[in-house]
């Protein structure tokens, strides 16, 4: 089984026939009930990562209950379609990137499932390399970018987005961390889709990141994006050959995954 973890705009991502499950974990529940449909040959399951009615804020969203659960239902495999602010020029409103690296700038958020037991995963390439390709090669798409991860729910200063800027990234974004090394723990591949929504305030001198304005670019785009993460899911191969995301091999871990 496939997952995708998305916000508003994706809760129709399934036909009629599609059917919901409502479950705990040892990390409380997650952020919604997960809905299980199929895209093409694909079971998929689809998780809204801020809740139904968009509730939790991105540092509030309960990041391990929802890596836990979707694991625990089968899903191997995530894409993480999210929207992000450019830090690049080139990158205006409705493109499409799927990043190779993130930088992580959030602050007391619960980033891992091994509080004891000594365990660490090799995290230098955070995405998973087949999944990246799976989306990278659709037409239009951007391969490549590193995405900074900011604590929000507040936007950037000027000065932070310059900062940002000037050290070579080219995407930022609120939710990307920890799931991305939450799903390593748990030995899922993990590759985000990101759409840009904005100009990061320190980039153009006459912009100002506004929610309203992020949120009304998203909803425009959101046809032709939902759509890409349908092809991306279709590129995917039916049987997963990856090994690049099994992080514990060869270690004994404090507790079985599930």
């Amino acid at each position: 089984m496939l997952g995708v973890i998305g916000g508003s705009g994706f809760y129709s991502f399934f036909g009629a026939d599609a059917r919901s499950v409502t479950l705990d974990t040892p990390y409380g529940a997650p952020s919604g009930a997960i809905t299980i449909g199929a895209v093409g040959e694909h079971e998929v399951a689809f998780l809204p990562r801020h809740g139904v009615n968009h509730e939790f804020s991105p540092h509030t969203v309960p990041y391990r209950a929802n890596m836990w659960a979707l694991r625990a239902l089968g899903v191997r495999r995530i894409f993480g379609p999210c929207a992000v602010g450019s830090l690049s020029p080139d990158l205006g409103p409705g493109a499409t990137v799927v990043p190779d690296q993130l930088v992580d700038r959030t602050a007391g958020r619960k980033d891992t499932y091994f509080d004891s037991g000594g365990i660490h995963v090799s995290f230098a390439d955070p995405y998973c390399p087949s999944l990246r390709a799976a989306a990278a090669e659709l037409p239009g798409v951007v391969d490549g970018g590193t995405m900074v991860v900011i604590q929000g729910p507040r936007f950037s200063t000027r000065a932070e987005s310059r900062w940002f800027a000037s050290q070579g990234f080219t995407l930022i974004n609120m939710t990307g961390y920890p799931e991305a090394v939450l799903a390593r723990e748990l030995e899922i591949c993990y590759a985000a889709i990101a759409l840009v929504t904005d100009v990061d305030a320190g980039i153009h001198a006459a912009s100002a990141v506004r929610a309203v304005d992020v949120f009304a670019e998203f909803e425009r785009n959101m046809v032709p994006f939902r759509k890409l993460v349908h092809e991306a899911i279709e590129n995917v191969a039916s049987d997963r050959t990856c090994t690049h995301c099994l992080a514990h091999e060869g270690v004994s871990l404090p507790f079985e995954l599930p």
